[in-house]
């Protein structure tokens, strides 16, 4: 769960035209790309994989089995379970950099030595992207011939893993609003001190995860625990259609009543949309219409967004968080790409202007927010920076993921890894690498050089589409885990049932049973055949990324 931030009330909406008038002046004039030749590409893709590998051997040497890295010091330690968590977030990222062999030994050594039969007290959210996700996307990789990246000895033990960890996680929806708590421990269960307050993203960011699950074990608990839970903050939204940020899972009340796209909220909204692009459920689709337009009206002050009060929507924060750049990423799987771009620039000019993104920026004030200085090597505004480049081929992102490429070396280089920035204006290090740096930050610069030099991974060329869960996993769209062969992007109003291309057959399609979802009561999905239709081609999305 984020921690409670004092808020700035009441904030004057003429004081704040003022402030983001200033801010735009923040942004740069119209951009020349330099542009690249595929050889300059090449050279980039390169160093960001030298990158990767600078970090990951240092985990292996000086930080595993323990959880994380101290990479200036070279020590590891444990951040989470105990249970090797930067291994298992970067098992996908091995993968899609075609890394057979350390793909293969640390699949089988998460395999053999991974138990979660534990007395540690995790965060629900970060258990669930992090070590959930991991599990479950390294599993569809090396269960399935068609990767390319298939596991000879594989059978199922990263499956079996992960089905396991869900059943010790489940105990947390016990609530009467069926939102689940913060934390759990994974061999007794809640304490009986246990918060009752959680975060909206935390209650609302486990939905892929589970019903992924779901449909690999034949066991539809997993998803209809999480799809109660999405159900139990979307019922208890204001009149304006927006959710805050903290909620009481016993009571319902909203204990932080600050609706944003940033903290504490942010992949509420992300996973509404993947969910009904991987499964196709429509009650996702319109819960994501609905929230949406609610914050792009009340949220949006072009090209920023600010947080308000979800009852009245009087803006009672003026603050770029970090966690806001993931938004035109989404904005362009949604395919409304105009005021992504917009936006995009806007967060750029806070990188330009440090050289790294703080947590916090103040609109009003134009300045770092006090508290707010550090930077935890966050991945969104480089997811960002891939999707507009999909989207637009417009190189001028490229000379963004350059510039983030090189703040990156110069600043946070360390011994043994890549250092958080504990200030963006005097770029000292902290002693701190996350896991998902290696999951997402270093993955998504790579995919960037890499689709500008010509791809060649699993992603762009191989048998699937893929979404990426908000730790950046790869879960393909399958026959085996989406429901229906045709749905409708709410923006474009592009709908075509006809696109149908060949998949790989996934091992385990043959071990597991699909579930028969229109058996769920309490899920309401739509019925149909598993066909093996292209769950992207449907959507406004492909206009813009597969021209």
């Amino acid at each position: 769960m984020q921690p409670m931030r004092r808020r700035q009330r009441g904030f004057p909406l003429l004081c704040l035209s003022t402030a983001l008038l200033a801010a735009a002046a923040l942004l740069p004039g119209a951009a020349v790309a330099e542009g690249v030749t595929p050889s300059e590409a090449r050279r980039l893709r390169d160093e960001v994989k030298d990158m990767f590998y600078h970090a990951f051997d240092g985990y292996m040497k000086y930080a595993f089995p323990l959880d994380e890295l101290r990479p200036l010091s070279c020590q590891g330690e444990d951040s989470l379970g105990g249970y090797a968590l930067t291994l298992i977030d970067s098992l996908d990222t091995l993968a899609l950099l075609g890394d057979k062999e350390k793909f293969g030994a640390a699949v089988e050594w998460v395999g053999k030595n991974v138990r979660f039969d534990i007395n540690k007290t995790v965060s629900v959210f970060e258990t669930n992207i992090r070590i959930l996700g991991g599990l479950l996307s390294a599993h569809l990789i090396a269960s399935d011939y068609a990767t390319g990246l298939r596991i000879q000895s594989y059978d199922d033990q990263l499956l079996h893993l992960a089905a396991d960890l869900a059943q010790r996680l489940l105990p947390a929806f016990d609530t009467p609003t069926g939102i689940p708590f913060g934390s759990i421990n994974l061999k007794y269960g809640v304490d009986e001190n246990e918060s009752k307050i959680t975060s909206t993203a935390g209650g609302g960011t486990l939905t892929l995860e589970f019903g992924i699950l779901s449909r690999l074990t034949n066991n539809t608990v997993f998803e209809r625990v999480t799809k109660n839970s999405v159900r139990g903050i979307w019922s208890r939204r204001s009149k304006l259609n927006l959710v805050g940020a903290h909620i009481n899972v016993f009571t319902g009340e909203w204990t932080q009543k600050d609706a944003g796209i940033g903290t504490s909220i942010d992949s509420f909204y992300e996973y509404l949309l993947k969910a009904y692009l991987l499964f196709g459920d429509e009650e996702y689709l319109y819960i994501f219409q609905e929230a949406y337009k609610a914050a792009m009206h009340y949220l949006h002050h072009d090209p920023w967004y600010v947080e308000v009060n979800m009852n009245s929507g009087a803006t009672v924060w003026p603050l770029f968080n970090s966690l806001q750049a993931f938004w035109p990423g989404l904005q362009v799987l949604a395919g409304d790409v105009d005021p992504a771009i917009r936006t995009h620039d806007a967060f750029f000019s806070v990188w330009k202007k440090y050289g790294f993104t703080p947590e916090g920026f103040n609109l009003a004030t134009l300045a770092v927010q006090n508290g707010q200085r550090s930077y935890p090597l966050r991945p969104e505004l480089i997811e960002s920076t891939y999707w507009l480049f999909k989207a637009t081929r417009d190189y001028r992102y490229i000379d963004v993921g350059r510039d983030i490429l090189a703040s990156l070396q110069y600043g946070a280089r360390c011994p043994c890894g890549y250092c958080h920035i504990s200030d963006v204006e005097t770029h000292k290090q902290d002693d701190h690498m996350e896991s998902f740096f290696l999951a997402e930050t270093v993955k998504y610069l790579w995919l960037l050089f890499d689709l500008a030099a010509g791809p060649d991974n699993i992603v762009e060329n191989g048998p699937y589409k893929y979404i990426f869960s908000t730790e950046g996993h790869l879960l393909p769209v399958t026959r085996e885990i989406a429901l229906v062969d045709e749905h409708c992007s709410y923006f474009g109003a592009f709908c075509n049932g006809s696109a149908n291309r060949g998949y790989g057959t996934s091992a385990s399609s043959t071990k597991h049973k699909k579930p028969n979802y229109t058996q769920l009561d309490d899920i309401q999905t739509p019925s149909g055949h598993y066909s093996a239709s292209n769950m992207f081609a449907t959507s406004s999305y492909i206009k813009f990324v597969q021209d």
